[in-house]
């Protein structure tokens, strides 16, 4: 498979990448970062929020779609090692360092910035903040990505692809009898319609401690726990069987066919499953798994089609925005997350007037950016989604000067 030469791919990228998983890559990145950073969180689109619990929103896809690109890509990269003589042994090394790495990151982005300053906490001297790895998230999104990683290449490395797809079968079904049939304490069996009450949730309190999981939830349970990354290595898997079937099969527009086929039936499965066991992102349901692997299974094949196996020049054209986030999604991830914190930490003086007189407040530089720049131009909601495009475009301008001096940073 090669890339396109008129998107003028860098000489550090490459030309045996597919500009269709670079191209859907970055658009999920984009759809994350979009998604993260909304002026203001009291005004947002509702398809730009999580389902509150059952069900989904097209925010509910941009993970798994993440997560399935992880795993399209474990065939792609490690198979060509393979093919170059690499053994197994040195293979698994490599991903357990980078799985090592990515979880690194985010517990960076959890505890950061361990120390406080002046200009941020308004406290004299610089010190490391009060508990702060008492209180530290254990987990999150670049955890689970490292652990689906790690362990569905070494799914690759060392099973068949029949034994790969009994792995996958045996952790959606495993973790929906356990999800439905293990009681849990004070709430017995199959409690799936209370945050705290499953068991994926005590699990992750008697494994994690409540101090170490997600602050949104009053720290009772965590959308990215550990016990529910067991079905989104399935969906991992599900990428992973995406990338062999583009590696393997030499017909382009028969790889096409495959993606779409097995995606429509993965949405049909996980369609019908969510009747006994309901489409739900924040414990990631089996169902929740296999409908959303399937979606990104028939995006992917579209992207395919349109960029790889009949490509289309305005196709072309279109995905270069998407490519330029694409090869480098991890740095912008980790950056974006940085200075958004940062944003949120930093405190500044904000004036305000009440009926009995003006004041002065210290209010976050976000804020003061969103009040000052944003909130005078659109309604509420609108000035909210006008700041998260802004901070979209601005990454843009980073990555594309990035891109063509071909930093691509990679672990």
């Amino acid at each position: 498979m090669t890339a396109t030469p008129s998107v003028n791919l860098p000489p550090s990228i490459g030309t045996d990448r597919l500009l269709s998983l670079d191209t859907f890559r970055g658009a999920t990145i984009v759809a994350m970062i979009l998604v993260n950073n909304p002026g203001s969180w009291s005004h947002v689109y509702g398809p730009l929020l999580h389902a509150k619990w059952q069900g989904w929103t097209p925010t509910d896809l941009v993970f798994p779609f993440f997560l399935f690109i992880v795993g399209v890509a474990i065939p792609l990269a490690l198979g060509k090692e393979l093919d170059r003589g690499a053994s197994r042994g040195q293979l698994t090394k490599k991903a357990t360092k980078r799985s090592v790495i990515l979880f690194g990151l985010g517990l960076l982005l959890a505890i950061f910035p361990l120390f406080h300053f002046p200009l941020i906490s308004g406290e004299p001297g610089v010190g490391i903040r009060p508990a702060a790895w008492d209180w530290l998230r254990i987990m999150g999104v670049l955890q689970r990505i490292a652990l689906c990683y790690l362990a569905c290449a070494c799914a690759f490395l060392f099973l068949r692809t029949q034994s790969q797809r009994l792995l996958a079968g045996a952790l959606l079904v495993g973790y929906w009898l356990a999800m439905t049939a293990v009681p849990v304490p004070g709430f017995g069996p199959g409690e799936l319609t209370d945050p705290v009450g499953n068991l994926g949730a005590f699990i992750d309190r008697a494994l994690l401690g409540e101090n170490h999981l997600w602050a949104g939830a009053g720290r009772r349970w965590d959308p990215e726990g550990l016990f529910s990354t067991i079905p989104a290595i399935a969906t991992t898997l599900f990428g992973v069987f995406a990338g062999q079937l583009i590696r393997k099969e030499s017909d382009r527009t028969l790889v096409t066919l495959g993606l779409l086929l097995r995606g429509c039936g993965l949405v049909g499965v996980g369609f019908v499953w969510n009747y006994v066991f309901s489409i739900n992102k924040s414990i990631w349901t089996s169902s929740y798994a296999v409908f959303t692997a399937g979606l990104a299974c028939i995006a992917l094949g579209l992207c395919y089609w349109f960029l790889d196996a009949r490509p289309q020049a305005t196709a072309r054209r279109f995905s270069r925005p998407f490519v330029v986030y694409g090869v480098n999604a991890l740095t912008v991830f980790v950056l974006s997350g940085l200075v958004a914190k940062s944003l949120i930490l930093i405190k500044v003086p904000f004036r305000f007037t009440t009926e009995a007189a003006a004041a002065v407040e210290r209010t976050s530089l976000h804020s003061w950016i969103y009040a000052h720049i944003f909130e005078p131009l659109a309604s509420p909601v609108n000035a909210s989604l006008m700041f998260a495009l802004t901070w979209i475009g601005l990454w843009y301008l980073v990555l594309a000067w990035m891109y063509r001096r071909n930093w691509i940073l990679k672990v």
